[in-house]
C-alpha cells in the first residue's frame, strides 16, 4: 500500500514530452560528491532523449568525463530544456573534447534515425558510445483504452528508435564501442496501467540481450539500465497529481531516486575501464522498487 508522506508538491503536465523547466522541484542532474576521472576522455557519446531527466544527467557526467556529447529532444516541445542541457555540458566539457550539439528530430522513424547518424557522423567522424534513452509513456486502466495511434506512438519512441539509431550507429562504431539501452523497473515487475509501455521495456531487455550475443565477437559490448520512480519530466506529464505526491514511496528505500543517482551507472557500462567484462546485462538503480501506482477504479 501506497505511503501517504508529503513527497512532492501536486503538479500535472498535461501534454508530452513533459518539460523539466515547469517541474518543482527541479531534478537533480549533478551532485558535487561527484569526482570525475577522464573514463570516457576522447569518446564521442549520443544519448537520445538527452533534454532532460535521466538523458540531461548522463550527458553531464559524460561531459564530465571527457566525452564529447551529442543529444537529441524533440523540436518545438523540448526546445527550452534542450537548450538549458546544452548550456549545462558546454559549462561541464574538458578542454580536450569537441563542442557539444543539440539535434530536435522525431526518432520514431528510420529516415530520421539516419539523418541523425549521418549528422554526427559528419560533424565528429564516428560515434564510441550510443544511449538509446528517448521513451513516452500514458496511463490506462484498460486495453480498450489504448488504440492503433497510440500503440503506434508508444513502440515507435521506445522501442523502433532504439533498433533504428542503433542500425545505423553500428556502421560507425568500432571495437571497443559500447550501447546501453534504457529499459525500466516495470519490464521486470509489470506495471497495471501501463501495460503498452512496460511492454516497450520489456522488449528492450530482449533487444539488449540478444544485440550483445551478435555485436560480442565485433568487441562491441551491449549493456542496460533498469531505472525505478525516477523524478523526471515523464513522471509529471503522465500521472495525477495524488500520484505524484507519494512518487516513490512505494520503495524500499520510501523515496523516488533523482537522475543523478542513475546516470553513473551509464557511466560505468560506457566506460572499459570500469565494464570491459559486462555484456548483455541490466543495471538496477530502482530503490529496490515494488509495484506503483495502481489505483483500482471504485
Amino acid at each position: 500500500m501506497a505511503s501517504t508522506e508529503y513527497r512532492f508538491p501536486p503538479q500535472k503536465q498535461y501534454t508530452q514530452p513533459g518539460k523539466e523547466y515547469l517541474m518543482n522541484p527541479p531534478p537533480q542532474y549533478s551532485t558535487p560528491d561527484y569526482k570525475p576521472s577522464n573514463k570516457l576522455q576522447g569518446k564521442i557519446a549520443v544519448i537520445t532523449g538527452g533534454d532532460s531527466g535521466i538523458g540531461r544527467a548522463v550527458c553531464n557526467l559524460f561531459s564530465l568525463e571527457g566525452a564529447t556529447v551529442i543529444f537529441t529532444y524533440v523540436e518545438g516541445q523540448e526546445d527550452i530544456d534542450a537548450k538549458e542541457t546544452l548550456e549545462i555540458i558546454r559549462n561541464a566539457k574538458t578542454a580536450d573534447a569537441k563542442d557539444p550539439m543539440a539535434i530536435p528530430v522525431n526518432l520514431g522513424y528510420e529516415e530520421n534515425c539516419k539523418r541523425v547518424v549521418d549528422e554526427v557522423v559528419s560533424a565528429y567522424g564516428c560515434i564510441d558510445i550510443l544511449v538509446n534513452n528517448a521513451a513516452v509513456q500514458f496511463q490506462s486502466d484498460s486495453l480498450e483504452e489504448i488504440d492503433d495511434k497510440r500503440l503506434h506512438m508508444v513502440f515507435r519512441t521506445n522501442i523502433f528508435s532504439y533498433f533504428f539509431m542503433t542500425k545505423y550507429a553500428l556502421k560507425h562504431m568500432k571495437e571497443g564501442s559500447g550501447i546501453i539501452n534504457t529499459t525500466s523497473v516495470v519490464a521486470y515487475e509489470g506495471h497495471a496501467t501501463l501495460v503498452d509501455y512496460a511492454s516497450t521495456k520489456g522488449a528492450i531487455v530482449g533487444f539488449t540481450r540478444s544485440l550483445a550475443l551478435q555485436l560480442v565477437r565485433k568487441g562491441i559490448r551491449v549493456n542496460g539500465v533498469a531505472p525505478g520512480p525516477i523524478w523526471t519530466p515523464l513522471q509529471v506529464a503522465s500521472f495525477t497529481e495524488e500520484q505524484i505526491v507519494v512518487f516513490g514511496s512505494d520503495t524500499t528505500m520510501k523515496r523516488a531516486g533523482q537522475p543523478i543517482e542513475v546516470a553513473p551507472s551509464y557511466v560505468f557500462l560506457a566506460s572499459n575501464q570500469c565494464s570491459s567484462y559486462i555484456t548483455g546485462q541490466v543495471l538496477h538503480p530502482n530503490g529496490h522498487s515494488y509495484l506503483i501506482f495502481f489505483t483500482p477504479k471504485s
